[in-house]
Parts: structure tokens; C-alpha cells; sequence
């Protein structure tokens, strides 16, 4: 695999929202302040977060509660800009922390001991699933990998304790 990167931080982030590569609109001026919030939520979070939990997030930080319907549509306009995933096998969210085609499969490595979410792309698993779908004359709508197990660390760590 290719292009690996941790979601950490704001440096990939910063660079979707600055390239040419982001989804048009992809510009701080774009993010109403509940857009902005939700992704202050993810970013700081450095875990997946579910759409309840960032209700819950959101009302400790600013003392009030926001309607679930604002929180998911925050969350839609991120996905859609290419700013946030969204986990399936989670149902959950992460701020998208690494440079890549729109449409270009991700591939997601999920520590279930810690939770660390780890984003990469693979030029041959680009190439292998549009050859399998072309074959099938399948039209895919996502194109996304999730794949659970122990991290680097969680694994040494239970290693050592073995």
C-alpha cells in the first residue's frame, strides 16, 4: 500500500481544503459555523466519532444542544467536500487525513483495541477493483475498504504481555 497517513492533526486537512485537488467550495468560507464545529469535533477527536456522540461533544463544548437533523447535515456537507469519512462497519465519522482522488478507493485500517483509524490508497487495489467491476459491468457508488485488526502498537503491546 501506498500514501499511508493517520488522521492527526490538521496538516492533510489544511491541504485538502487549499489544493486544487479539493471539491469545489472546500475553503473555510464554505464552513457555516455548525460545518466548522463538526470538523473541529473530528479533528480533535483523532478517533472515529459517531453523529450522537458529537451531539453530546458538542453541547459540552458550547453548552448547548444541537438538533440531531444539523448535526447530520454538518456531517453530509463534509463528506460530501471530501473534508470526513464516514465508517460503515462503525457508523461513525473521521476527518479524511490524507490526499486523494475523489472517487479513488480508500482503504481504512481500524485498531479495535485502541481505535486508531489509519487512511491509505493503493494504486493496485485501484486497478484490481476497476477491472473486477468493469468485468461484472457493475457501477460502483463507493469504493471503500475497511479492514479490522491491531495496530503496530496494540500489537507489540500484546505481544508483550503474552
Amino acid at each position: 500500500m501506498s500514501g499511508r497517513s493517520r488522521h492527526r492533526g490538521r496538516g492533510a486537512l489544511q491541504w485538502r481544503m487549499t489544493t486544487k485537488r479539493a471539491a469545489p467550495g472546500t475553503t473555510a468560507r464554505g464552513l457555516t459555523p455548525a460545518r466548522r464545529a463538526a470538523l473541529d469535533i473530528l479533528t480533535k477527536a483523532n478517533r472515529p466519532v459517531g453523529a450522537y456522540e458529537m451531539i453530546d461533544l458538542l453541547a459540552g463544548e458550547s453548552g448547548k444542544r444541537p438538533a440531531p437533523i444539523s448535526v447530520y447535515r454538518a456531517l453530509g456537507y463534509l463528506l460530501d467536500q471530501g473534508l470526513a469519512h464516514r465508517l460503515a462497519s462503525r457508523n461513525a465519522f473521521v476527518v479524511c487525513g490524507h490526499a486523494h482522488e475523489a472517487g479513488e478507493p480508500v482503504i481504512f485500517l481500524i485498531c479495535d483495541e485502541c481505535g486508531e483509524v489509519s487512511e491509505a490508497t493503493s494504486p493496485e487495489l485501484t486497478r484490481g477493483l476497476a477491472g473486477l467491476t468493469a468485468a461484472a459491468g457493475f457501477q460502483p457508488r463507493t469504493r471503500v475498504v475497511e479492514i479490522a485488526g491491531l495496530c503496530g502498537r496494540c500489537a507489540t503491546a500484546e505481544g508483550k504481555a503474552s
